[in-house]
C-alpha cells in the first residue's frame, strides 16, 4: 500500500509501538499480543492491528507478535536503521538544548551542522560543532547531502531559514517556530507547537479545577 494512503495518525503511532516494544524487549519477553500493545499505548487492539497491517503482515493468530522482529520491522519502516544527518538552524536557548539532547543520537539522528544569524554566536563551538553563518545554510547542507532540518529560530526568521534549507536540498523539516511555513510540494513539515500543547493542558486542568 502506498504511503500516501496511510493515515498520518497511524504513522505517528509507529513511534509509540517502537518505544513499547523496546521496553518489552528489555524485560526479556519475546512475544506480545495486540491486546497488550493496545493497553500500553492507550488504544484498543483493533486499532493496533489496523495500524500495523498498513505496513505488512507481522503477527500470528493466537500467538501475537515476535517482539524483536516487529521492533526491527518498524525501525526499518521509519527509516531508522541507518544514521540520519541533520541540520539545526537557530543556536538560541532552544537550539542549544536540542543540540545537547542525547535522544537524537540514540535514535540515529546526528546533528552535523548548526547555523545562526547572530555574529556573536557565529564561529563559536557548541557540543563539538562550529556555529555557521545562517547565510551559508544552502551551500553547506548541499555539500554534506543533509536532507533533514530542524528550525528553532524566532518566528520572524523561520520562513527565510526554511527557504534556505529547501534550496540546499532539505526534504523534511521539524519546525519549532510558532508559525505555519509555506513550502513546495514534496517537502514534509512536522510542527512542534510547545505553547499550544501547554495551553491545551491548561484547558483540561482548568476544567478539572486543578489550576
Amino acid at each position: 500500500m502506498e504511503n500516501y494512503k496511510i493515515p498520518r495518525k497511524s504513522v505517528e503511532r509507529l513511534s509509540i509501538y517502537k518505544r513499547i516494544l523496546k521496553g518489552i524487549m528489555d524485560t526479556g519477553f519475546t512475544t506480545v499480543s495486540s491486546r497488550e500493545l493496545a493497553e500500553r499505548a492507550g488504544l484498543n487492539s483493533a486499532q493496533v492491528r489496523k495500524d500495523l497491517v498498513y505496513f505488512g503482515q507481522f503477527g500470528t493468530p493466537g500467538m501475537g507478535y515476535q517482539v524483536s522482529m516487529l521492533h526491527r520491522a518498524i525501525t526499518r519502516i521509519m527509516g531508522l536503521h541507518k544514521k540520519i544527518p541533520v541540520a539545526l538552524a537557530g543556536a538560541g536557548n532552544l537550539g542549544q538544548a536540542l543540540l545537547a539532547y542525547p535522544g537524537f543520537k540514540e535514535r540515529g539522528f546526528i546533528i552535523e551542522s548548526i547555523f545562526d544569524n547572530n555574529p556573536e554566536k557565529v564561529g563559536k563551538m557548541k557540543n563539538g560543532l562550529k556555529i555557521r553563518d545562517e547565510k551559508k545554510i544552502s551551500i553547506e547542507i548541499k555539500n554534506k547531502k543533509i536532507r533533514v532540518g530542524i528550525i528553532s529560530t524566532p518566528s520572524s526568521a523561520a520562513q527565510s531559514v526554511a527557504n534556505k534549507l529547501i534550496k540546499g536540498g532539505i526534504k523534511g523539516i521539524l519546525n519549532f517556530a510558532p508559525i505555519e511555513l509555506k513550502v513546495p510540494s514534496g517537502i514534509t513539515i512536522v510542527n512542534v507547537a510547545l505553547c499550544e500543547k501547554l495551553e491545551m493542558l491548561s484547558y483540561y486542568l482548568s476544567k478539572r479545577k486543578m489550576l
